[in-house]
């Protein structure tokens, strides 16, 4: 029987369930919809369900326990800022789990893990744009160096 007993391990230390659930939290609140498996997103919910109310207080204490759980200041200025303001009516339930079938290689049962309301913009956050004069102004000089110092070897 499993009286008393209140999260899952996941088959890791405390140390390492500590550190994985911080960087999940500081991605979820990046991008604001990330991938998983099943019972780390079930795992997720809850603590990312508390630090947004706890964002939503916005004061100087805590943003200091926001920071010292997640180490972001990134993190903790869009919770602030952004996110805190989204779900200002709202009292509760700021995030979902959604099913997302099973992983290929070990059949592991996987699942979305997204903020209501989410912006769809968020995800394409770190994607960027090629442009064409950026990508042949950098060849060009590449092409000069290397016939300097072809000509200083002779």
């Amino acid at each position: 029987m499993r009286h008393k007993i209140a999260h899952r391990k996941l088959n890791r230390t405390s140390e390492h369930r500590k550190a994985l659930f911080k960087n999940m939290l500081n991605s979820l609140i990046k991008y604001e919809q990330i991938t998983t498996t099943l019972p780390k997103a079930k795992e997720l919910k809850p603590k990312i369900d508390k630090v947004i109310t706890l964002g939503k207080k916005n004061n100087l204490h805590a943003k200091k326990n926001l920071f010292s759980e997640l180490q972001s200041k990134n993190s903790v200025d869009k919770l602030i800022k952004t996110l805190s303001q989204r779900y200002e009516k709202r009292k509760g339930g700021y995030s979902r789990v959604i099913k997302a079938g099973f992983r290929y290689g070990d059949d592991a049962p996987m699942a979305i893990i997204e903020l209501v309301d989410r912006d769809i913009q968020a995800k394409k956050i770190d994607i960027k744009k090629k442009t064409e004069k950026g990508s042949k102004t950098e060849i060009e000089p590449k092409s000069k160096d290397t016939k300097i110092k072809t000509q200083a070897k002779k």
